[in-house]
């Protein structure tokens, strides 16, 4: 798995500190207080015809998120091989994340792109923003599903 550098939004100034090392910019950690909301999102595409496409919208996007109210911080990730990216992003409060996903470049994205392939998301709240661990628990749910794949596969594989 590719991942972009780490992309600290407006909301990522206040929480002080410094995080280097894990590939993260300074002012992600020591945050005063207060959950915060983070978002990783997977796209399979059908095809790999279309992941140049998907790859330019989404660093278009990226290119918004020092604007973006709510906005801590944010990886952009991509598996080339298995037609998958997404994103694994931190926000102050989940209404920050819906202000988003309502954005109409975003909405245009996924208008595009829906019906080309499987997103699938989830949403977990943190205390702080340890960006080490936030990352671990992305990496390791996005893997929990090549896991099931490579089950589902290898027992194909024996029935056949």
């Amino acid at each position: 798995m590719l991942r972009s550098r780490w992309c600290r939004g407006p909301a990522g100034d206040f929480l002080g500190g410094s995080a280097a090392a894990n590939g993260v910019d300074s002012g992600v950690r020591g945050r005063r207080s207060g959950s915060l909301t983070v978002s990783v999102t997977e796209f399979t595409s059908d095809a790999y015809r279309d992941l140049p496409g998907i790859a330019r919208h989404g660093f278009a996007l990226r290119r918004r998120w020092p604007d973006l109210d709510g906005a801590v911080g944010m990886w952009l990730w991509v598996a080339p091989l298995a037609r998958r990216c997404g994103s694994v992003s931190v926000w102050t409060e989940r209404r920050a994340l819906a202000a988003f996903v309502r954005l109409p470049e975003h909405v245009a994205i996924m208008d595009e792109y829906r019906e080309r392939g499987t997103i699938r998301s989830v949403i977990r709240e943190y205390e702080s923003c340890d960006a080490a661990r936030i990352r671990r628990d992305a990496e390791a749910w996005l893997m929990s599903d090549d896991r099931r794949r490579a089950a589902r596969g290898a027992a194909r594989r024996q029935s056949g």
